[in-house]
């Protein structure tokens, strides 16, 4: 059985919501930050040298990088949760599923760091608010009218895209003023197999 060794308020939610979206039984191992750090504690280095989550184990194979859990999980055991690799949307899915830790991520996290140091970090403040901006004007275009990134169905890089704009409702200015991007974060919340997510995973200031 897959093993999921989950921080909380983590990207490893995403992991435990694709799960739930393939009804694939797993067991979850639950890790809680450090209070004084919000860094994962040191146990975790015990399953991976680098002590962050999400980490999976399954039949003898661990993996770390949410974006190599997520294509491991889908090819192996939910294929309908990407196109074909003949189809047209195949390499949009491609790239929104790298996009989401690749770009979309970056200025959020710089954005955590610039508004934790206050006036330290004000010079950089502009900068970071200017990418933060640009980035989610070219997501709410991107998203346009439709429920999910290619389309119609939901697909795993929408499952990869939703924790950039969970922390970007938290943290980066997402509201109801991009009304797709804002519409996308209600039906990820939405869904059963979320909300089951939750359920298992434990509190998750992102869903609040």
């Amino acid at each position: 059985m897959i093993r999921v060794h989950h921080l909380n308020n983590s990207r490893s939610q995403r992991v435990l919501w694709l799960l739930e979206e393939l009804g694939v039984p797993y067991e979850i191992t639950r890790y809680q930050r450090n209070k004084a750090t919000m860094l994962a504690p040191d146990e975790m280095k015990r399953v991976h040298p680098l002590g962050k989550s999400p980490v999976i184990e399954d039949e003898g194979r661990t993996f770390a990088e949410t974006g190599l859990i997520v294509e491991y999980l889908v090819e192996r055991y939910g294929p309908d949760l990407a196109p074909s690799s003949d189809s047209d949307l195949h390499w949009r899915y491609r790239y929104w599923l790298h996009y989401a830790e690749g770009s979309a991520m970056p200025p959020l996290l710089l954005k955590l760091i610039v508004d934790r140091l206050g006036m330290l970090a004000f010079p950089a403040r502009k900068f970071v608010n200017s990418q933060v901006k640009l980035h989610l004007d070219y997501l709410e275009a991107e998203l346009g009218g439709g429920p999910w990134f290619l389309g119609e169905r939901l697909s795993a890089a929408d499952i990869m895209l939703s924790f950039s704009l969970e922390a970007a409702r938290v943290r980066g200015g997402l509201d109801r003023t991009r009304p797709n991007l804002f519409g996308f974060v209600e039906r990820v919340h939405a869904r059963p197999a979320y909300r089951r997510a939750l359920e298992k995973g434990g509190p998750y200031r992102f869903a609040e």
